[in-house]
């Protein structure tokens, strides 16, 4: 990961500056990989909706204690980024994350991670289409082979009859690209801690409707799963996403979104760690495909 960020270093940017942004990638790899363990872990509790408010709501409160301490609280921004701000929160930070909590309840930690990451390739097409950044062979190449791959998983899902969470997943995909490229801009407009604390607040506002159902499953919901519920609040999203804006604003996003190809291979050794899960030989030989065809599509 260092020596890909080397070969990327801003103009200006010192090596202890280098340093910082490897620090907070990193950081924030090793705790999204884990988010997919924990939702696998306490999923079955609550319901994608209230878990996904519950989760953005204790984030939201986190990262709103950070800002008073910091005495951030006054916050001037034009329409413009509100507006982009709100789009991402509602695509990425709650879309993204009801998708994924009900993909993992037919999909296995590792497997929902292998076809999340699918999104860095995502992102790849969407801005040849709509950035003008055209189609190399590279990204067409890969587009085959990580085709490939998914349809692999999806034949080892759907003879388990499990193909919701395939598709739920694809899903989560699609709504974490969209997230990504939407955040990019809007961080051309404001600060990426104020881009997620505020992201937070809208997702939790829209999320709100979910409250009756998520306190009706919070009285019979065991205190493991409750503090499940915590720990993905306050690390994967809290601290994760603000370490992932942090380097993400002084970074190409096309060459930090390589360092997320470690998620899949920490979900998948985290899963088996703790839930004793791995997913199946069609999960695995697909999901090096999906890896591999992503890789090559950003090759340059």
């Amino acid at each position: 990961m260092t020596d890909l960020i080397e070969t990327a270093r801003p103009a200006g940017a010192s090596r202890t500056d280098m340093g910082k942004i490897a620090a907070a990638a990193g950081l924030a790899v090793l705790l999204w990989a884990s988010a997919f363990v924990a939702i696998r872990g306490i999923g079955h509790a609550l319901s994608p909706a209230p878990l996904a408010l519950l989760r953005l709501g204790i984030a939201a409160v986190t990262l709103t204690v950070i800002a008073v301490a910091r005495r951030a609280v006054r916050v001037r921004l034009s329409r413009k980024a509100f507006l982009l701000i709100a789009a991402y929160a509602v695509l990425w930070l709650a879309g993204y994350t009801v998708a994924l909590n009900a993909g993992e309840r037919h999909a296995d930690a590792g497997t929902a991670a292998l076809l999340v990451n699918l999104a860095p390739l995502l992102v790849a097409v969407a801005a040849g289409k709509f950035l003008g950044e055209g189609f190399s062979r590279s990204l067409i190449v890969g587009s085959l082979v990580a085709l490939g791959g998914t349809a692999l998983i999806a034949t080892g899902a759907t003879a388990q009859r499990d193909w919701a969470g395939v598709l739920l997943c694809l899903l989560a995909a699609a709504l974490y690209a969209a997230g990504v490229m939407i955040q990019k801009v809007t961080l051309r407009h404001v600060d990426g801690f104020t881009a997620i604390w505020l992201g937070c607040v809208v997702a939790t506002v829209v999320l709100l409707p979910w409250v009756p159902q998520l306190v009706g499953e919070l009285r019979v919901a065991s205190t493991g799963v409750v503090l499940g519920a915590v720990y993905l609040g306050v690390f994967p999203t809290a601290i994760g996403f603000t370490a992932w804006a942090y380097a993400l604003r002084r970074m190409d996003a096309g060459r930090l979104s390589a360092v997320t190809y470690a998620v899949p291979a920490v979900s998948v050794l985290l899963s088996w760690l703790l839930l004793a899960e791995i997913p199946t030989a069609y999960g695995l030989v697909g999901g090096v495909l999906c890896l591999t065809g992503v890789a090559v599509s950003r090759r340059r």
